[in-house]
């Protein structure tokens, strides 16, 4: 009888342990590693939260940058850390739901290697079009590309961008044909659209509504699911193309392993701060939408995502050069 009395007592004395250690979390400095350089949105994202965090719970938060490989180093520094919490990930949907496509060798398994603890921001794109193209809408492209009477291409900040991937998406759920022309980089993708040497392009909001606001370029759609209150006249993609929706996003989770305790603290935490108006404000100058979810969500959002950008890619042949 010795045997399980010993083995009930350790049970509940690492139950314990664990809640007690969720109690005091943090008890020391955080570390919030962000796969790419600093200056980008990731780092912005990463350090404003790091600020909240550490007047929300009395303890440092610091961010680690880590790039390289698209993502996939810093991204694998979580993956292989303890999951005591002291380690988090600023994450985004290239090292978790596009990487795995392209890279024949992951270092991490996207879905078992890590804990999400919540969504903190999504960015859409504007699909915009030079004026010269004969179309005001979604549905008027679409015949205008099923006619064949005009061949449309379309520009991106490179093979593998969320441009791309957006294009892609809308090429396969309209069923009509266009041309994919890379560039490397935004702006001299933008300078072509404006010049009128490529058609269209599905760029991000901060970029684009400068064009459009002076006539340069026009904006038919927007990728979210639904229309955006911040250019509520612009419609929504999916409502010529049920279904359709082209997000960048961006969360925080932590190597998997992470007790349930913390995980829930850390997400109470993050509902809080992306609720404050200046973290709105301040996420709004950045072109993204503050955004939360549950765990649960955040991790039915990245399976759903694998699923349908590996479908994207096999469909497209997208290969990064």
């Amino acid at each position: 009888m010795k045997q399980p009395l010993l083995l009930a007592g350790a049970l509940g004395a690492a139950i314990f342990c664990s809640a007690g250690h969720a109690q005091t979390y943090p008890a020391k400095p955080v570390r919030i590693i962000v796969a790419f350089a600093p200056g980008g949105t990731n780092d912005i994202l990463a350090r404003l939260m790091s600020a909240k965090f550490t007047e929300a719970f009395g303890q440092t938060f610091v961010v680690d940058n880590r790039p390289g490989a698209g993502g996939n180093i810093g991204s694998d520094a979580v993956a292989k850390a303890a999951p005591d919490g002291y380690t988090l990930l600023l994450g985004s949907t290239g090292p978790h739901v596009i990487n795995p496509h392209f890279y024949p060798k992951m270092p991490y398994d996207t879905l078992k290697d890590f804990a999400p603890i919540s969504l903190v921001g999504k960015s859409t794109a504007l699909l915009v079009l030079h004026p010269s193209i004969p179309a005001a809408s979604v549905r008027q492209l679409m015949t205008l590309a099923k006619s064949g009477a005009r061949p449309l291409n379309y520009a991106s900040s490179g093979n593998g961008s969320s441009g791309h991937l957006a294009g892609e998406l809308f090429k396969t759920m309209a069923g009509i044909p266009m041309q994919h022309i890379p560039y490397k980089g935004n702006g001299p993708a933008f300078t072509d659209l404006v010049g009128g040497q490529v058609d269209l392009m599905f760029a991000n909001k901060p970029g684009s509504l400068p064009f459009v606001q002076s006539g340069k370029l026009k904006a038919i759609a927007i990728t979210s699911a639904k229309r955006d209150p911040q250019v509520p006249n612009i419609p929504a993609v999916a409502e010529t193309v049920p279904g359709f929706e082209a997000s960048t996003w961006w969360g925080v989770l932590g190597p998997a392993g992470l007790p349930p305790e913390i995980v829930d603290k850390l997400n109470a935490a993050i509902l809080k701060i992306m609720a404050a108006p200046d973290v709105r404000e301040r996420m709004v100058t950045l072109g993204a939408d503050p955004v939360t979810s549950t765990p649960k969500e955040y991790q039915a959002l990245i399976e759903k995502e694998l699923v349908q950008y590996g479908q994207i890619v096999k469909r497209s042949g997208m290969k990064l050069e």
